[in-house]
């Protein structure tokens, strides 16, 4: 039946509903049904054979990742998303589809604002730049390493401790959002940096104590801590980019995504509840996507 409807019809349908029955404007209505020619058309072009009632929410992420390469807006996104909401509920009451697709996308707010993604060439640099002859220098490449490799939340890397580190089989235990645990592969380079801290930075800077990064009083570090040991590591390398602590997380995710790792190991090294929200985060086409950490990670 879905195949019959044509979705110039199935927009005149909604328009007519929120003039009739909603009361909006003349220049609100407009605005709806412009977003959801401009979604139809999309689709007529992208899928074949299908229309705006067989999608599902894949579809919606790679419209929105389109839209977002053009340069369009958070809020101009977050836009178009209200007219798929409002659009896809209205199918629902219809009977036309059992539940809506748009649904289960988040709110975009600010995802076209992306952390900057340096150069493999630029993480090098940044990488290298700590004194390792220095205990907290040892501390700065750990961190830096750790990060990059495993693509960790700031928030995760404050609470980890010493026996979260698992260098035999090269893994990382850590307690994510909603206080879900995972484990994360860590390349061998990440894994040499912190042994290397644990056997001379570590024991200088507290003896004792089971958090693994602290500072120079060996006091547990902050997240402000970090984003303030970044971010002064990378004005010494010359690198002139606005970074973050999210900023190594993104390069972790782009770098392997550009080496042919597949969205769902990342999805998982990640944390993230939803693939969809990996799609979004990365503006990588899945199906470009192959195989994982280990053998494609730079400094794996």
């Amino acid at each position: 039946m879905t195949q019959k409807i044509k979705s110039e019809s199935l927009i005149q349908q909604f328009t007519e509903y929120l003039l009739v029955e909603k009361g909006l404007s003349y220049n609100t209505i407009i605005s709806y049904q412009r977003d959801l020619e401009d979604f139809a058309e999309f689709v007529e072009k992208n899928f074949e054979n299908m229309n705006i009632l067989e999608i599902d929410h894949h579809h919606i992420v790679k419209y929105l990742a389109y839209l977002s390469e053009k340069g369009l807006s958070s809020s101009t996104l977050d836009r178009r998303m209200d007219s798929l909401r409002t659009f896809y509920k209205f199918m629902v009451i219809e009977r036309y589809i059992k539940s809506s697709p748009a649904e289960i996308i988040e709110h975009i707010r600010s995802w076209n604002k992306l952390p900057t993604v340096l150069s493999i060439a630029e993480i090098q640099t940044l990488l290298n730049k700590p004194d390792t002859s220095k205990p907290l220098g040892l501390r700065d490449k750990a961190i830096l390493e750790l990060m990059y490799a495993s693509g960790l939340r700031v928030s995760e890397v404050v609470e980890l401790i010493i026996s979260d580190i698992n260098a035999d089989i090269g893994y990382i235990r850590c307690l994510g959002k909603g206080n879900k645990e995972r484990v994360v592969p860590v390349g061998s380079k990440a894994l040499e940096a912190i042994r290397d801290y644990l056997k001379s930075g570590r024991p200088l800077l507290n003896p004792k104590g089971e958090w693994l990064f602290v500072n120079y009083k060996g006091d547990k570090l902050t997240r402000d801590g970090i984003r303030r040991i970044i971010q002064s590591i990378a004005k010494e390398a010359g690198i002139n980019k606005k970074i973050s602590p999210h900023t190594l997380r993104h390069c972790f995710a782009t770098h392997l995504l550009e080496r042919g790792a597949d969205l769902r190991s990342l999805q998982e090294m990640l944390g993230h509840a939803s693939i969809s929200t990996t799609q979004l985060y990365t503006h990588v086409n899945s199906e470009r996507l192959k195989e994982v950490h280990s053998k494609f990670h730079p400094r794996g």
